[in-house]
């Protein structure tokens, strides 16, 4: 086949956050390109409604509850998937996020902060991305292949106002893709790597309220955002599948270690 090179079809794909509306849109691509997906989420409600949305596209989907910040129960995880399916060839850390909490307001100071909601998003988006890392790589590590993909942001590159902890966290990712990229090819050789995807701007659940006035108009923040954007418009949650399919195919074979912004320039644009 002319795209073989390219080809995810078959491969098992560990897709945490899957209820979400980022692991959603990527686990739909991957069931429609022919992968087994396992869908990971901490909410019953929202795994069930996303499983049963993927076997409109495919068969081979399985959803299993599982909290990113529990090893043990990732542990079971693992074992329930290679009990099923034999390996895991892929794992997606796309569980993560930011929380009002968090977010400061604009007047707010950062010693008006939240601590606990610090720890919160610091914990998920690091840890999360961690931990299962370690559990679902370990099975990797015995097959001597597979691919991680982290999810890392454009805070990792230059600071963005009222969001320190999640800037502190995707940062902590970005460096931890480096390192565990080293660590994988160093020990089980290069059939296993790892990278992270940097998306831009997307307007999700989670950040709406700061982009979006109530009615439907740019907030402040969104005109500076899109001033720095070449592109001059936000993304389309679904133009982060083909690059992460890509970094998941043999076609990026010689691929790890590396963070791929996915922003429209905004990472490339120095605003002048």
């Amino acid at each position: 086949m002319k795209n073989e090179l390219f080809s995810i079809a078959g491969k098992v794909a560990v897709i945490t956050g899957a209820g979400g509306v980022l692991g959603g849109s990527i686990a739909q691509h991957f069931i429609q390109q022919g992968a087994k997906v396992v869908a990971i989420d901490i909410r019953q409600e929202q795994l069930d409604s996303r499983v049963a949305e993927l076997k409109k596209y495919g068969t081979d989907v399985i959803g299993i509850i599982g909290n990113v910040l529990d090893i043990a129960s990732l542990e079971k995880v693992a074992e329930e998937i290679v009990n099923q399916w034999g390996r895991i060839d892929i794992l997606l850390n796309i569980a993560g996020g930011n929380m009002p909490g968090a977010t400061l307001e604009p007047e707010q100071h950062f010693y008006d902060m939240d601590i606990a909601c610090w720890e919160k998003v610091t914990n998920l988006n690091m840890n999360g991305t961690v931990y299962p890392s370690m559990v679902f790589g370990k099975v990797m590590a015995k097959q001597g292949k597979g691919c991680i993909i982290n999810v890392s942001s454009m805070a990792a590159y230059s600071a963005i106002t009222r969001v320190p902890g999640y800037s502190a966290a995707k940062t902590a990712v970005a460096n931890f893709t480096q390192w565990l990229s080293t660590e994988m090819a160093l020990k089980y050789g290069d059939g296993i790597r790892v990278n992270a995807i940097a998306p831009g701007f997307f307007i999700g659940d989670q950040n709406r309220r700061v982009l979006i006035n109530p009615d439907g108009s740019l907030t402040e923040r969104s005109v500076k955002v899109l001033a720095k954007t070449p592109m001059k418009r936000f993304g389309d949650i679904n133009e982060l599948n083909g690059s992460v399919h890509f970094l998941c195919s043999e076609a990026a074979s010689f691929i790890t270690g590396a963070m791929l912004p996915i922003d429209g320039g905004f990472s490339a644009f120095s605003g002048v």
